[in-house]
């Protein structure tokens, strides 16, 4: 396991600020370029060379972000996602040099927030890392509504992002998700249109461009064999929740 520090002179996040954000690529020398990157926005990173490493790190401390490089060398970086996603709902940005829109689409359909492609500007991945961390910090806080929603033997939490299934399995969704689910069970039975949907999720840029993907995506975790479509499509309207749902 390698952990990077800043090197003399950087800027180091005042120790108020609690920002963590756990790095995981098998290159010691992209690991340091986004430390050095992180730190004057008082973002402190944690670096790890292979994925089994960071799992252990995940499960005795969580992360505000995870930065992810699909070409581990003991795990498959799509492998990795969905062991992570599997524990947390931790945002995810995937970093990889895979640059074919099938492996975009792979990345965000497990539970990835966003996906940049190397090489790449570390500014950049900053921007879209904070970007992550304000629609994350930016959800209406869970005691100003219901806690939880029930609707055809699903529990769905919006403080933990847990999905649960009338079988009892539990699976964690990334903000995109979260976002968009928590809208659908808010107005069941709605048609809620794909401009509603985006004002929900903050309109950000890389929700706008996955929209679909994430739509997809959560009704894929929502189906099973011996029940109905909860999530339809309306074409050229919108979406629609199609049971009822209750809140407590």
């Amino acid at each position: 396991m390698t952990h990077l520090n800043p090197p003399v002179g950087t800027p180091v996040a005042k120790k108020t600020s609690k920002t963590l954000v756990y790095i995981v690529d098998d290159e010691a020398d992209i690991c340091s370029l986004l430390t050095d990157a992180m730190a004057p926005f008082g973002i402190d990173a944690q670096a790890y060379s292979n994925a089994a490493d960071m799992l252990a790190g995940l499960s005795l401390k969580t992360p505000d972000a995870c930065v992810i490089d699909l070409g581990l060398p003991d795990m498959e970086g799509m492998h990795l996602i969905n062991e992570i996603r599997k524990l947390s709902s931790v945002p995810i940005l995937v970093l990889s040099a895979r640059s074919h829109a099938s492996d975009r689409v792979m990345g965000l359909e497990l539970g990835a927030d966003d996906y940049v492609v190397k090489p790449f500007d570390p500014r950049e991945v900053v921007a879209r890392i904070r970007s992550i961390l304000r629609r994350s910090a930016g959800r209406p806080a869970p005691e100003a509504k219901p806690g939880q929603a029930h609707f055809s033997g699903w529990c769905y939490s919006p403080q933990s992002h847990c999905l649960t299934s009338p079988e009892g399995e539990e699976t964690y969704l990334s903000t995109g998700e979260a976002y968009l689910l928590e809208a659908l069970l808010r107005a069941p039975k709605r048609v809620l249109s794909r401009d509603y949907l985006l004002e929900h999720g903050g309109r950000d840029e890389s929700l706008d461009r996955s929209i679909d993907v994430r739509i997809s995506r959560v009704r894929k975790k929502l189906s099973t064999p011996d029940h109905p479509e909860l999530i339809r499509t309306v074409y050229g309207a919108g979406y629609m929740f199609t049971a009822g749902v209750d809140w407590n």
